[in-house]
C-alpha cells in the first residue's frame, strides 16, 4: 500500500504514514491496512511492540481524508461516510487497547484523525514541532476518533475550550492536557526508533524523555475554567462577551466562526464523558451516533464545502450561534439501535 508503509524491523512492527504531500491525511484504505497489521502482529511472537510514525516535515497526520465522504454525501450516499467512520473507530479502539506497546511519534500537525491514530497509544511522544488539535467544529463536524474522550479527561474546562474553539496545542500543552505522554527532541527520534526495534523494549522511551516544555494553557487554566464553565453554549458566549480583550477575544472569534450545532453537540459530549467511569469505547459509541447522522442531518457537507472544496471560508450554518434547539442536540445523540457502532467486527 503506497500511502502507508507496513513492515517488520527487528522486534518492532513499523507503520509509517507516507502521504506527506497530503499532510498524511488518513484514507479509508489506510485505516483498513493499519487494522489488518495490528490484528496480525497481535499474534506474532516476533513483534514485541509497534512503532507508529510518518514521513515528511509538516505533519504526522492532519486528519481524515474527508473529500470522498463529501463527494458521496452530496450525491445522497450517506453509507460511505458511515462505513468509513465505523471502521476507523474500530481501529482507534484497537490501538487504545492493544496488547503490546504502541509508540507514536507525533510531529507537525496532529489533528482529528491524526489524534485518533497516535493519541490513544500506550506511549505517545511529541517533538518540538507538534501542533495538536481537534478542529472538527470548524467544518460542521464534532471531535471524534476518541477525541471527545481526551477532551473530557483534560483538566478543568480545558476540554470545552479546545473542542469549541479548535485551538492548537503546543508540545507542553499536549502533555498537560493528556494528549501526549513524553517529550523527546525530534533530532533524537532516529536513535530511539533504532533502539526500540533492536531491543523490543518500550522502556527506552522513558529513558529518552526530557522535561516537558512550558504549557501556555496550564498558565491560563483558571481563566479557561471561568470562561468555559457555563451550562450552555449561550452561557459561554455571554461570559466571553463580558470578559476583556486578548484571550477572550480570540475565543469569541472562534465561536463566531465555528458551526453552532457542532459546538452544542461537542459541549454535551464532553460533559457526558467526563469522569473516571468512562472509556474510549463510550466516546467512540457516542461519537458514532453523530457521525452516522451528520452528513445527512448536520452541517458537515456545508462545512467541508467552505473549507476544503470551494475554500471560500464562508459557511452557511443551519443554526444561529445562540439558537441550537435542545431537541436537535438530543436527536443527533440518540441511540442508534441496530445501527450502533460494533467494535467487535473484524478488519475487512
Amino acid at each position: 500500500m503506497s500511502d502507508v508503509r507496513i513492515r517488520k524491523e527487528g522486534r518492532a512492527g513499523r507503520i509509517t504514514l507516507s502521504r506527506p504531500k497530503a499532510l498524511n491525511a488518513l484514507t479509508y484504505e489506510m485505516c483498513l491496512g493499519i487494522e489488518r497489521a495490528l490484528d496480525a502482529w497481535a499474534q506474532d511472537s516476533e513483534v514485541a511492540l509497534v512503532i507508529l510514525d510518518a514521513e515528511g516535515e509538516k505533519a504526522f497526520c492532519a486528519g481524515g481524508d474527508i473529500a470522498q465522504v463529501y463527494r458521496a454525501g452530496i450525491k445522497g450516499d450517506y453509507d460511505y461516510g458511515r462505513r468509513f467512520w465505523r471502521d476507523e473507530y474500530r481501529m482507534n479502539a484497537k490501538l487504545a487497547e492493544y496488547s503490546k506497546p504502541v509508540i507514536s511519534f507525533l510531529h507537525g500537525f496532529v489533528m482529528g484523525g491524526g489524534v485518533g491514530l497516535g493519541g490513544h497509544c500506550s506511549h505517545r511522544i511529541v517533538g518540538e514541532s507538534a501542533r495538536i488539535a481537534m478542529p472538527e467544529c470548524s467544518i460542521g463536524f464534532v471531535p471524534d476518533v476518541g477525541g471527545s474522550f481526551r477532551l473530557a479527561q483534560a483538566p478543568g474546562r480545558l476540554g470545552e475550550y479546545l473542542g469549541l474553539t479548535s485551538a492548537r496545542m503546543e508540545p507542553g500543552d499536549a502533555l498537560y492536557a493528556g494528549f501526549a505522554d513524553f517529550f523527546v527532541p525530534e533530532a533524537e527520534w532516529p536513535t530511539l526508533k533504532a533502539a526500540l526495534a533492536e531491543t523490543g523494549k518500550a522502556d527506552a522511551v522513558a529513558k529518552a524523555a526530557q522535561p516537558a516544555p512550558d504549557s501556555p494553557l496550564a498558565e491560563r487554566q483558571a481563566q479557561i475554567d471561568m470562561l468555559f464553565g457555563g451550562g450552555s453554549l449561550a452561557d459561554i458566549r455571554r461570559t466571553l462577551d463580558e470578559d476583556g480583550p486578548d484571550f477572550a477575544e480570540g475565543a469569541r472569534t472562534a465561536l463566531a466562526r465555528n458551526a453552532p450545532l457542532s459546538m452544542a453537540l461537542t459541549l454535551e459530549m464532553v460533559r457526558r464523558l467526563r469522569g473516571p467511569s468512562h472509556s474510549i469505547r463510550d466516546a467512540l459509541e457516542l461519537e458514532y451516533r453523530v457521525s452516522h447522522r451528520i452528513v445527512e442531518h448536520g452541517d458537515f457537507l456545508e462545512g467541508v464545502r467552505a473549507a476544503i472544496i470551494d475554500k471560500d471560508r464562508q459557511p452557511r450554518w443551519r443554526n444561529a450561534t445562540d439558537d441550537v434547539p435542545d431537541a436537535e442536540v438530543s436527536m443527533m445523540l440518540a441511540p442508534l439501535g441496530r445501527d450502533a457502532l460494533n467494535l467487535r467486527e473484524e478488519a475487512k
